[in-house]
């Protein structure tokens, strides 16, 4: 492979020879993984891997139109490139005219490490992680998991002259554990697995498989239920990915206000939570600037290389953002707002523990799964219990409980909340393969709806 470097100044210099575009954006990812499975208590696989990926955008501009050719490969072969450009310009000769179109971004000084070797990783990153396993796997629990390592850099550079780079370190363990016909799973995310505590995880999962050694059934309904920060943070990342400006502006989802506009400005929950991105977050750092290979509602080609700033998408309690790419915003007349990779949320003092010491009687939901959208317009999701619910009476957890089908919208959870905890840095369960970076409170709604009994075990 030849340095992603040295791929963007070969793209570049194609796409000035064939001269049929206006202007060219490259995006070359770098990526190298490494992960590690274990099940049965053995370890079963691990592996390393690089890969690349190559997106040439070509714009091609007639007037105030402009059209756009995006071309993607994961090929390493440098003879490829000359094809790419040549494939993403007949494309944006082709296309329709592009409703995101916005004009270029100025070019700049390329950033000091534009010429450094792109950093690796490797399985060692899992020792640590591994030798609490190897003795988790001489206890009475069975355990199944998987952990997984990638640092990708991206670079990003224009015919303008705009040169970006970064690099992104992307890390999770998850643990499944068993003993007789119960299961509870945990997960956790990090950059880089310093300080990663996976015997804590095997105690915390052992504890709740002692709780399943008395099972109770109970029928669907209503319950008061404690969401600890994972399952928080699976309907919260739901939430901002339909907070598209130009959904709601067309009313298409359920940030539309009746009768025209948007919900912003709107009065959402009673707590003062804020819910926001931010590419700078302590220990939850992502890229400060667009990278996509194709335009949706919430971010654009024409933006990228553009700065990402922390967005406020709900503070204390009330709507005060959704997504708008340049040209979005310029139709709307609102201000320019892209999310970062990242999605985080305040919260109160109480720690989980203190939350279930304060009910008399609930749910406590541990994992949420298969979380499908009902009904765009309230936003309203289903999806399953997994892997521990536990019933709390006066004050402590005293079984285990069957699954649910679940029938709830995250704006309306976020009305119908009378407490939130400490705020943690979490993995959702559900989008964990994709939204590792979160951190969020524990929830309490005083009446969940569990819409029907599951039989998934």
């Amino acid at each position: 492979m030849i340095s992603a470097q040295q791929v963007v100044d070969l793209a570049l210099a194609e796409a000035r020879r064939l001269g049929r575009a206006d202007e060219t954006i490259v995006l070359v990812t770098d990526r190298a993984d490494a992960a590690l499975r274990w099940a049965n208590n053995t370890m079963t696989t691990n592996g390393e891997s690089i890969s690349r990926t190559i997106t040439v955008i070509s714009i091609v501009r007639r007037g105030d139109d402009a059209h756009v050719g995006s071309v993607r490969s994961s090929a390493v072969d440098p003879a490829v490139i000359a094809d790419l450009v040549s494939a993403s310009q007949r494309a944006a000769a082709a296309a329709p005219e592009a409703r995101d179109s916005a004009p270029s971004l100025p070019g700049g000084d390329a950033p000091a490490d534009w010429d450094a070797p792109v950093p690796r990783t490797s399985a060692e990153v899992f020792l640590g992680v591994a030798g609490d396993l190897a003795r988790g796997f001489r206890g009475p629990d069975t355990l199944f998991g998987y952990a997984r390592h990638v640092v990708e850099t991206t670079f990003v550079a224009t015919s303008h002259g705009l040169r970006r780079r970064f690099t992104q370190p992307t890390g999770s363990v998850e643990i499944n554990a068993k003993r007789g016909g119960a299961s509870a799973w945990a997960g956790v995310s990090t950059p880089d697995f310093v300080g990663v505590q996976s015997d804590s995880m095997l105690e915390e999962l052992a504890t709740r498989l002692s709780w399943s050694e008395r099972a109770v059934e109970l029928p669907a309904g209503r319950y008061e239920t404690i969401m600890p920060p994972s399952t928080v943070a699976d309907m919260m990342i739901y939430l901002t990915w339909t907070m598209g400006g130009r959904g709601a502006q067309e009313g298409r989802t359920a940030l539309a206000a009746p009768g025209g506009g948007t919900r912003v400005g709107e009065k959402l929950t009673p707590l003062p939570l804020t819910l926001y991105s931010d590419p700078r977050a302590s220990g939850l750092e992502c890229s400060p600037f667009v990278a996509v290979a194709t335009s949706s509602e919430r971010a654009s080609v024409f933006d990228n290389g553009m700065a990402i700033d922390r967005v406020d998408w709900i503070r204390d309690g009330v709507i005060t953002a959704l997504a708008y790419p340049r040209a979005a915003a310029a139709e709307f007349d609102a201000p320019v707002a892209v999310g970062a990779d990242n999605l985080l949320m305040t919260g109160g003092a109480a720690s989980l523990s203190e939350m279930v010491a304060n009910t008399e009687r609930g749910l406590l939901l541990t994992t949420l799964w298969y979380i499908r959208e009902v009904d765009p317009s309230v936003l309203l999701l289903t999806g399953l219990t997994r892997d521990g619910v536990y019933l709390v009476e006066d004050g402590a957890v005293t079984a285990a409980v069957n699954n649910f089908r679940f029938n709830e919208s995250p704006l309306d959870l976020l009305r119908r909340a009378t407490e939130a905890g400490v705020s943690e840095v979490t993995l959702p369960r559900e989008w964990g393969d994709w939204a590792t970076r979160a951190q969020m409170p524990s929830l309490r709604i005083p009446d969940f709806h569990m819409s029907s009994v599951s039989q998934a075990q």
